[in-house]
């Protein structure tokens, strides 16, 4: 499935959830990711995010749509991260 997530995290935490959602997404822009995830990897992801985040004070937001699922991407200004692969 093709993934897109964003947070909203404390500055204390936000190197584990930098470092985790590394792991399995291309990072694109300040707490952005993108990427195709198999369903087991997504159950993964989100289960070891809500052991690093506070569900008090953070936010995630994930948007997933189905293998096949081909969006358009457009850039307008700098590019966060030089890495293009988009699924």
């Amino acid at each position: 499935m093709y993934i897109i997530l964003v947070y909203d995290i404390e500055a204390k935490r936000l190197a584990k959830a930098l470092k985790l959602c590394r792991q399995y997404l291309i990072w694109i822009q300040n707490s952005t990711f993108e990427g195709e995830l198999s369903p087991l990897q997504f159950k993964e992801l989100q289960a070891k995010l809500k052991k690093v985040i506070n569900p008090k004070k953070d936010s995630i937001i994930i948007f997933y749509h189905k293998t096949g699922f081909k969006p358009t991407k457009q850039t307008i200004g700098i590019t966060k991260n030089e890495e293009q692969t988009f699924l």
